[in-house]
C-alpha cells in the first residue's frame, strides 16, 4: 500500500536550495514507489468547503513577495487527472463531507515548491485538494482518512504545511534552533509515533509553546490530513526534522 506522507514546504525559496532536507526530496522518488497520481492538500488553498481541483493542466500561482526573482520563472506544468478529482469527490460523499470542483485555480507554491523536488519532471497528473481551518482537529483526520483507500489504488497522498510556522518570530540570521520551537516538536514527534489521537486533537492546550509554534492552524492542518489516511496501519515515521531562521520546521512524516 502506498504510504502517506506530510511534508513541510518550508519558504518559497526551498526549491532553489541545497540541504539535507531537499536532498531527501530531491532523492525521495529513487527510493519510492512511483505513483500513478498524487492528491495534495495544500495550506495556502483554504476554502471554508472542502474542494477539490479538477483542472485538465494547472498554471503555477506564484502566491509570495519579496524573494529571488528567478522563484518567479519557475513553472510547474504538472497535469489533472478529472476522473481521480470525482472519485475523490465521491469517497468524500461516501464519508459524508460536502465538497466541489474547482477546475481552474492554479498550484499554489504550498504544492508545486513540494512537487518540484519530488517529481521535477511534473510527469504525474495532480489532484489538488484545499484545507478548512474551520473544522475540529478529528474532522481534519477523518477528512485525510475518507482517501485512505486511494492507497491502494498507488495514489500518493501528501499534507503539505509546516509543525511550526510563525512568521513573526523568524530570525533570519540565526544558526540555532529557539528552544521552544524544538519542545513543540518533540512533543508532536512523541505523540504521532504513539498514535495518540486525544493528546493530538487537543495539541493546543496539551503541547508546549504550542500557541508560539501554530499560531493559525492553516500550516498545521495537513499533517493531521496525511495521518488520517494512515489510519489503517497507525504507523508514523519521522523521516527528517531541520530548521531554518530559528524556527521555521522542516520535517517530512510517513505514515504507513
Amino acid at each position: 500500500m502506498m504510504p502517506a506522507y506530510f511534508f513541510a514546504h518550508g519558504a518559497p525559496s526551498i526549491v532553489l536550495e541545497d540541504n539535507d532536507y531537499t536532498s531527501l526530496m530531491k532523492q525521495f522518488k529513487a527510493h519510492a514507489p512511483k505513483p500513478k497520481a498524487i492528491v495534495l492538500f495544500s495550506a495556502h488553498w483554504e476554502e471554508a468547503e472542502q474542494t477539490v481541483g479538477a483542472n485538465k493542466a494547472y498554471s503555477t500561482i506564484y502566491d509570495f513577495s519579496g524573494f529571488q526573482e528567478e522563484l518567479y520563472q519557475i513553472t510547474y506544468p504538472a497535469k489533472g487527472n478529472q476522473e481521480l478529482a470525482r472519485n475523490v469527490q465521491a469517497l468524500f460523499a461516501e464519508h459524508g463531507i460536502s465538497s466541489g470542483l474547482d477546475d481552474q485555480r492554479g498550484l499554489d507554491h504550498g504544492a508545486w515548491a513540494v512537487l518540484r523536488l519530488l517529481y521535477p519532471d511534473a510527469d504525474i497528473p495532480v489532484v489538488a485538494l484545499s484545507v478548512n481551518r474551520h473544522l475540529t482537529n478529528q474532522q481534519q483526520y477523518e477528512t485525510g482518512k475518507a482517501l485512505a483507500a486511494l492507497r491502494e489504488q498507488d495514489v500518493l497522498i501528501i499534507g503539505s504545511g509546516g509543525t511550526v510556522h510563525n512568521l513573526r518570530r523568524l530570525n533570519w540570521r540565526a544558526n540555532t534552533v529557539d528552544d521552544w520551537a524544538e519542545a513543540f516538536d518533540n512533543w508532536l514527534q512523541s505523540k504521532l509515533e504513539a498514535w495518540d489521537l486525544d493528546a493530538l486533537f487537543r495539541y493546543m492546550e496539551l503541547a508546549p509553546h504550542a500557541r508560539e509554534a501554530v499560531p493559525t492552524t492553516e500550516h498545521f492542518i495537513p499533517l493531521l490530513l496525511a495521518m488520517g489516511a494512515g489510519d489503517a496501519s497507525r504507523q508514523a515515521k519521522l523521516l527528517h526534522r531541520s530548521y531554518q531562521y530559528g524556527n521555521l520546521s522542516l520535517s517530512c512524516w510517513q505514515f504507513n
